[in-house]
């Protein structure tokens, strides 16, 4: 596989996300362009805001009326989230955490320094992260190897009291039909569990993998937490969608023709190709049946309080 294929695979999941990969190192040293895919994950994120809305809400209900001071956004990318969670908890110090510092930058943009940064190579910097009342982690840990090292990791940066929520899997993206008129019905499907092979792959040759059971609650509690819920936020955009939101499908499936070029059959790469064709009526920049409708789940868990 190789390194941009490696860089795709955090994005198509509820995502966003969406930034996982930036939190390890990528195998050749090789940097993406940081500018393009920076914009592609604040696409991502803003599509993806109900979800991670309703989740901020739920973690608010979550801390009922315990103090938040400080609350770490780990694998933050260009800090979508981290500004969701600053204007959810006001009075905390809100820190978005990843290992680019391009993409550091952004999200103090777009936060008008409202959201602090620190950039941190995970997992060789998990000590670094200093301690929080909140730690949020989205499609992250799923790219280090060692899963429940990970969890424990975070685990050990929270107050007594605290809560690390962390969003993985969920469901994938949805935004055709069935039937689309070319070539075989179910595409996305066909799509997905190519996916779900590469996806694999990626995990076994990440240093240091160690496999499994991924049991998100009974995982954070071996981490030492007490779980406290999990719950999946829908983001839906019917049809007929804005530019926006049809240019980053655009970009979604132009990264999926490039990572899975490889394992799809000649009739469906024919398929993809056509709906990336910028100027035909059935591409998904034109088509009216195009949609957005993704499922992200996020599970929680309390660190014990203080004897």
């Amino acid at each position: 596989m190789t390194d941009e294929q490696r860089e795709g695979h955090g994005h198509g999941q509820a995502q966003g996300h969406i930034h996982a990969h930036t939190c390890g190192r990528r195998a050749s040293g090789a940097e993406p362009d940081w500018d393009a895919l920076a914009a592609y994950l604040e696409r991502e994120g803003e599509l993806h805001a109900p979800a991670f809305t309703g989740a901020a809400g739920w973690l608010r209900e979550l801390r009922g009326g315990a103090a938040v001071e400080r609350v770490l956004d780990v694998g933050s990318g260009p800090g979508v989230v981290a500004g969701l969670l600053a204007e959810t908890f006001p009075r905390a110090e809100v820190v978005a955490v990843d290992r680019s510092a391009a993409l550091l930058e952004r999200a103090r943009t777009r936060s008008s320094g409202r959201v602090a940064t620190q950039q941190a190579d995970l997992p060789t910097e998990f000590g670094l992260l200093g301690a929080a009342d909140l730690i949020w982690s989205s499609q992250a840990v799923h790219h280090l190897g060692d899963q429940q090292a990970a969890l424990t990791a975070l685990a050990g940066s929270l107050r007594p009291g605290g809560l690390l929520a962390v969003a993985e899997r969920g469901l994938p993206l949805r935004f055709l039909p069935r039937d689309i008129g070319l070539g075989r019905p179910g595409l996305q499907a066909r799509l997905d569990a190519a996916h779900e092979d590469a996806f694999s792959l990626m995990r076994a040759e990440l240093p240091d993998t160690t496999a499994v059971v991924e049991d998100w609650p009974a995982m954070l509690a071996e981490a030492g937490l007490v779980p406290a819920g999990s719950r999946t936020f829908l983001a839906e955009w019917p049809a007929p969608l804005d530019r926006r939101a049809r240019e980053h499908l655009h970009g979604h499936l132009v990264r999926r023709r490039d990572q899975l070029a490889g394992q799809l059959d000649a009739e469906d790469l024919a398929t993809l190709d056509a709906l990336l064709d910028p100027d035909a009526p059935a591409g998904v920049l034109a088509r009216p049946d195009a949609f957005f409708l993704v499922a992200v789940t996020v599970h929680t868990a309390r660190a014990g309080e203080a004897s």
